[in-house]
């Protein structure tokens, strides 16, 4: 069975991802969140915790890179998906690096324009869908939201 690492923040982030589990059921999924407590909603799944980081801190964006860096490795998954934020693209820049397929699925709150996250998710990630028809173009695909 193939294994997948699905990453997400905290928040909207988590539930969003959680949101897409129907599409996981043919993979080992492997759960990477910034709050403990979020393992329980993963049952009997592997769980990783990282550290919660954003733009704004540098440091704490680095330990979040090294840590998640660390999980990829030990792991060695054939695909990588986020809903963001900040360990998400973590995930999709490391699997880009080490060549690993990656998703980026941007977060229903953006409904004008990615969000930064995802603008950079873009250079990236071997594919990235927004939530949104009016977000969508030839980069950025459209199939729905997950929050419907």
């Amino acid at each position: 069975m193939k294994k997948l690492i699905a990453i997400a923040s905290v928040g909207g982030h988590w539930v969003q991802l959680l949101r897409l589990r129907p599409a996981f059921l043919d993979f080992n999924v492997i759960y990477v969140s910034t709050h403990k407590n979020l393992k329980e909603t993963v049952n009997d799944k592997t769980f990783y915790l990282v550290t919660d980081a954003n733009r704004w801190d540098k440091i704490k964006l680095l330990i979040c890179f090294w840590e998640v860096l660390k999980i990829m490795v030990k792991e060695k998954p054939d695909a990588v998906i986020t809903t963001g934020a900040a360990p998400g693209l973590c995930g999709i820049i490391i699997a880009r690096f080490i060549g690993i397929k990656s998703i980026w699925v941007d977060s229903i709150a953006n409904v004008e324009e990615l969000s930064l996250s995802g603008k950079i998710a873009l250079k990236f990630a071997n594919k990235v869908y927004t939530q949104w028809p009016e977000v969508s173009d030839s980069k950025v695909l459209y199939f729905g939201n997950v929050l419907s």
